[in-house]
């Protein structure tokens, strides 16, 4: 017969791994609530002034092309894509592990999506408008972009070609962006009540009174909040799969060697958690030590997340043997040399980045002492973000670099003006996500709560 304490400890829920340090409910208010309700911190504002720094150089930048053209840029013939793309691909895949997070793990009832969604979902709203934003100034003229892109009721001849893919992405990422953004907002506002709650500034008060569109957190709130969600979250799933696939059409419909293949859909996809993923390790470790989140982003939530990160690298490391397979098996000369070309030709030093980064490093989480390292974590999540820059670089680049005449064959490299937009556009991305975890709670603290025992544990009440 089992005695009382080994009863007791098979009875002990399992929710206790997801909150840690016996943290009552009102607790979890003071916790989440604390940065939003302090001064910033002297490291929020070392980030917040080198992420405004960048922005600023970045701006710089874009005055230039558009003053000069994307001449200024290192596009050539037959380079017509480069930097710019590139780097709106990055960001698209970015924004796709916050929406797998809190959807998809919400419809699989998975609790330990709790602590980490909210910053997940906050990063794929930021990751979507910097893709947004750089797609914009690929187009060149880019204040002529809603004239020429979306279809509104006109008497102009000539409409949005609608057979092409690029057009396809319009509707593919505004509408992500769009569910995305009322998901994320939805899941706020029994928190921005709880803020609003506890403010003392009236200025404060009024604007998060309005934001929190009147929740009094009654039972007839709580029943439509989660019927919302649910619906929210049923509309989300879809797309993760749907956006990086539309995106995937941008090459994959082509006639070009290198892009003229089937696997792009899913390997896509795939590249995207993955990289995602790591991006939301990346952000979720520095918000866990600069805030001492420790007790709601814990070990095991980002040991799982790092179990992700290891299996989709295995998934694209499958897909980069795949595409040499299909290659050899294809018998065209031409999609051979582009395969060979990528490994062994000029831009072999960014394929090899590529693998290592996204294939080799990644295997270092089979070790569950690596898994729990945060350093090992933090470092290896930044080499998988490298990699899949490098990924994008070497699809979109060698490519084209090399056409079917050796005559039209030339080189492609990025111009300081092209390296500026990039560090620009990193730059407008931690600067919406600093001002997120600055003013709105970056722990969906409703959620939290409804994984955590408080009866057991005792003490206030929220």
């Amino acid at each position: 017969m089992a005695t009382a304490d080994s009863s007791n400890e098979l009875m002990k829920p399992v929710n206790d791994v997801l909150v840690t340090g016996g943290r009552t409910f009102a607790e979890v208010n003071d916790d989440v609530v604390r940065p939003l309700e302090s001064f910033p911190t002297g490291k929020w504002w070392v980030c917040f002034i080198a992420a405004m720094a960048a922005f600023f150089i970045g701006a710089v930048m874009l005055l230039i092309t558009m003053r000069d053209g994307i001449g200024v840029w290192g596009l050539n013939q037959p380079v017509g894509w480069g930097n710019d793309v590139t780097t709106f691909v990055f960001w698209v895949g970015i924004g796709h592990a916050g929406t797998l997070i809190s959807a998809i793990l919400f419809l699989f009832r998975q609790k330990w999506r709790t602590g980490i969604n909210r910053s997940a979902e906050a990063m794929t709203i930021f990751a979507v408008m910097t893709a947004g934003m750089t797609i914009l100034t690929h187009t060149g003229r880019s204040w002529l972009a809603c004239f020429w892109l979306l279809p509104y009721p006109n008497q102009r001849q000539l409409w949005p070609n609608f057979r092409s893919p690029l057009e396809w992405d319009v509707f593919a990422v505004s509408t992500y962006f769009t569910i995305s953004l009322i998901f994320w907002y939805t899941g706020l506002i029994p928190d921005l009540a709880s803020v609003r709650d506890r403010a003392k500034n009236k200025i404060r008060k009024v604007a998060l009174t309005i934001l929190s569109l009147g929740w009094r957190g009654s039972n007839k709130h709580w029943l439509h909040y989660e019927q919302a969600y649910l619906i929210f979250a049923g509309l989300s799933t879809p797309l993760v799969l749907s956006v990086h696939s539309v995106v995937s059409f941008d090459f994959a419909v082509s006639q070009l060697p290198g892009w003229h293949t089937t696997i792009f859909p899913p390997y896509f996809v795939a590249g995207a958690i993955f990289s995602g993923f790591a991006m939301v390790v990346t952000l979720l470790v520095l918000a866990r030590e600069a805030f001492n989140l420790k007790h709601y982003i814990t070990m095991d939530h980002l040991e799982k997340m790092n179990k992700i990160i290891m299996t989709t690298g295995m998934l694209v490391g499958y897909a980069y043997g795949v595409e040499f397979f299909i290659a050899w098996y294809s018998g065209s000369p031409f999609e051979q040399f582009t395969f060979i070309n990528r490994a062994f030709g000029p831009y072999w030093w960014a394929y090899w980045i590529m693998v290592s980064c996204n294939v080799f490093i990644p295997q270092l989480f089979w070790f569950k002492k690596f898994r729990r390292s945060i350093p090992v974590m933090f470092v290896v999540s930044l080499y998988v973000n490298i990699g899949m820059y490098f990924e994008r670089f070497v699809i979109i680049v060698t490519s084209l670099h090399r056409d079917f005449l050796p005559s039209s064959w030339a080189m492609y490299v990025p111009s300081w003006v092209e390296w500026g937009m990039f560090f620009g556009w990193l730059g407008f991305f931690f600067i919406f996500f600093l001002l997120f975890v600055r003013f709105l709670p970056s722990i969906a603290m409703g959620e939290v709560k409804s994984v955590m025992d408080q009866p057991r544990k005792g003490g206030a009440h929220a």
